[in-house]
């Protein structure tokens, strides 16, 4: 894995990130997969050390289970504690009120079904962006002021993680810090090849989320070029050809197929990683399927008869799709706006439902009033149509024109000004 995560907190917040990021850029969903808090996440505590002596007059050193709320009471009750005790019980409480800083910030509920606006996605960055920017001055507050307790180094890569945070978020106040800690770690000779990895990383990642090239071309050229160089300067990480399949698949998006189909063959036959070489080939073989014939045929939910050979001149939308992803939900009203407005022009939709249970399904075509037929896997198995097609992240919307040849893996953007091209046609 590229992206390292530090800590449950931090994870729970490059979730927060990743998911947001996917919401708005790729509006992808993965598996099917609950996010699940650790008894640590639901109560900050943590175990710590608490020294006295016993009815012997011999020290003891016991572990206990202190909430943050506990502290005081331990200090009151430790009578003839040392200073030194006192220090540590202070700075243990410290580090329990930093930890429940850590808590991040959870985009509404209702953003699952209804998209929001730009101005309101903006506010949302901006309040994250400085809520992570907080959360790092406190790490760094933590680790000045007890430079010796145990976790003074975990609040240093703290600060330099949430820094990153603010940063994704576009809080553009801690870039000057987070490239002093970062120049800092690289020039350090005792930084762990890892670590400096990571800071080349996490770099490249800013640089395509807050630099100033706004076109989506500029920026896919530069993943390109800075996936070379980072394979270039750590040989030994072959999972970094990843990054280069990831531009790969964006020029896929972008709808330049030999670009994306030069990069993918590169990699399928000189990578290193035999799991993303694998995913290359995978992706050579979706690029192929472009301008050629596709083949789905099922019975539907309703028991409708669905056979793409039958639609030939009718451009139709292949939605893959799943009522746990939010992404595909919020889609919907447009899908159905599109729908409403083409359909009696000659366009139609076919829905690939990967949902496990078909309760879940068959209440959501009730209740959103989806009127298009709906394709769904029997007895719990993986949906086998996307599994045919290699289908990756939700939802994935294929357009095939009037000839019943795929054309546009990119239905998710410009979807109406597609399917009025392809009806002209």
């Amino acid at each position: 894995m590229i992206f390292k995560q530090n800590g449950t907190r931090g994870r729970t917040w490059a979730g927060s990130v990743g998911l947001l990021a996917a919401a708005l850029i790729t509006g992808g969903c993965g598996s099917k997969a609950k996010e699940t808090a650790t008894a640590s996440e639901a109560n900050p505590s943590t175990a710590v050390r608490t020294e006295g002596t016993s009815a012997a007059g011999k020290s003891v050193t016991t572990p206990t289970e202190v909430r943050s709320g506990d502290v005081d009471l331990l200090q009151n009750l430790a009578v003839g504690a040392s200073a030194t005790n006192v220090a540590f019980l202070e700075a243990d409480k410290a580090w329990q009120e930093f930890r429940a800083s850590m808590r991040p910030p959870s985009p509404p509920v209702a953003w699952e079904t209804n998209q929001p606006g730009k101005a309101v996605i903006e506010a949302f960055q901006k309040e994250s962006g400085l809520k992570a920017e907080g959360v790092a001055e406190k790490a760094r507050e933590f680790y000045t002021r007890y430079p010796k307790h145990e976790m003074a180094p975990e609040a240093q890569e703290r600060e330099q993680y949430f820094l990153g945070i603010a940063a994704q978020y576009g809080n553009t106040n801690v870039l000057a810090r987070m490239t002093l800690l970062e120049d800092a770690k690289l020039k350090d000779p005792a930084t762990p090849e890892e670590d400096r990895l990571q800071v080349r990383v996490n770099r490249l990642q800013r640089s395509l989320m807050t630099g100033s090239e706004t076109n989506l071309g500029s920026r896919v050229q530069m993943l390109e070029k800075e996936a070379r160089l980072l394979m270039k300067d750590f040989p030994a990480h072959a999972e970094l050809g990843g990054l280069l399949l990831a531009a790969a698949t964006q020029w896929l998006e972008l709808g330049d197929l030999e670009k994306a189909r030069k990069l993918a063959t590169e990699i399928s036959e000189n990578g290193e990683s035999p799991d993303v070489k694998e995913e290359a080939l995978a992706l050579v073989r979706k690029i192929g399927r472009i301008g050629k014939p596709l083949s789905i045929k099922f019975k539907a939910v309703d028991g409708r008869e669905v056979d793409l050979a039958a639609l030939k001149g009718k451009v139709v939308l292949v939605d893959f799709w799943a009522t746990w992803c939010g992404p595909c939900i919020a889609a919907l009203p447009h899908l159905q706006e599109t729908y409403a407005k083409f359909q009696g022009k000659g366009f139609e939709i076919i829905g690939i439902s990967l949902d496990k249970e078909k309760p879940e399904l068959l209440q959501a075509i009730a209740d959103k009033k989806i009127p298009w037929p709906q394709h769904f896997q029997e007895g719990g198995e993986a949906n086998k149509i996307a599994d045919e097609f290699e289908v990756g992240p939700i939802p994935a919307m294929w357009i095939v024109d009037k000839k019943g040849n795929l054309r546009d893996f990119n239905g998710t953007e410009n979807l109406a000004e597609k399917v009025e091209r392809f009806l002209a046609e």
